[in-house]
């Protein structure tokens, strides 16, 4: 399963690259049990331990007999529908760019989040529950992930809730730089600066560009939200083409080694 600490996501280097940083700066760098320790706290950590010891015990629990389980296409199927629903929403209902005040954007951005935790949440728990039925491995890391999602799910939703702020920064640097930029021209043509046409020219001018940093974030958000998911089924799709390559061809003659 993919972890969110393999590799900077999109989300992260979309929101790194809209900050502005001192010339000769370096981001500060980490390895995975850092980054994973400053998420965890001591209760945290026990109850990680104790799934861990408690992970063989999930792989010997009997599995229900006679029980249809959905392939992996299926999933992946399922996976597709609900990233295209939520892609769609992202661009369905734009917040009115061309004011100044951020509040009707911030609470754009936040309707989307909590449609994006309903879809997700339901989606993920699906998959947890096949796996679950698949095999005895991918039972446990269907647990795994169950207990992850439970440890690490509310420093998520912390982190995910500091995006908007993001975007207000993002927009009041744009505003500011292409009020800047209209005050020049309004100087040049021996206009006044204070024009509130030019300010109202200015703010519809930049409105596409804007639009664009809102819907690249909100869709590196979603493939954040997405990649336990995916991880899962990828998962899922290994351990079932790994069964089939070992299977052994209707037909083919069986070699035995002679005595």
């Amino acid at each position: 399963m993919r972890s969110p600490f393999h590799h900077r996501s999109t989300l992260v280097r979309q929101l790194a690259a809209w900050q502005p940083v001192p010339d000769g700066a370096e981001a500060p760098r980490q390895d995975v049990a850092e980054r994973l320790g400053q998420w965890l706290n001591v209760a945290d950590a026990i109850a990680l331990r104790a799934l861990h010891q408690a992970l063989p015990a999930v792989k010997q629990r009997p599995r229900a007999q006679g029980v249809a389980v959905q392939a992996p296409a299926e999933l992946q199927a399922e996976l597709q529908r609900v990233r295209q629903a939520l892609e769609r929403a992202i661009t369905r209902h734009d917040a009115d760019l061309t004011e100044h005040e951020f509040a009707p954007v911030h609470q754009h951005v936040l309707d989307l989040q909590r449609h994006m935790d309903m879809r997700i949440d339901a989606l993920r728990d699906h998959v947890r529950q096949t796996l679950a039925m698949a095999s005895p491995q991918l039972a446990q890391l269907a647990a795994l992930d169950a207990s992850l999602q439970h440890l690490l799910g509310g420093r998520e939703q912390h982190l995910l809730s500091t995006v908007p702020s993001f975007l207000k920064a993002r927009f009041a640097r744009v505003r500011k730089s292409a009020e800047k930029a209209a005050e020049k021209a309004a100087e040049k043509a021996v206009e006044t600066a204070d024009d509130p046409t030019e300010s109202a020219a200015a703010a519809k001018a930049i409105a596409p560009s804007l639009t664009a940093d809102l819907h690249a974030l909100l869709r590196a958000e979603l493939d954040l939200r997405l990649q336990p998911v995916h991880g899962m089924i990828e998962a899922y799709l290994q351990a079932v083409q790994s069964n089939t390559a070992s299977a052994p061809t209707a037909g083919a003659p069986v070699h035995q080694t002679a005595p």
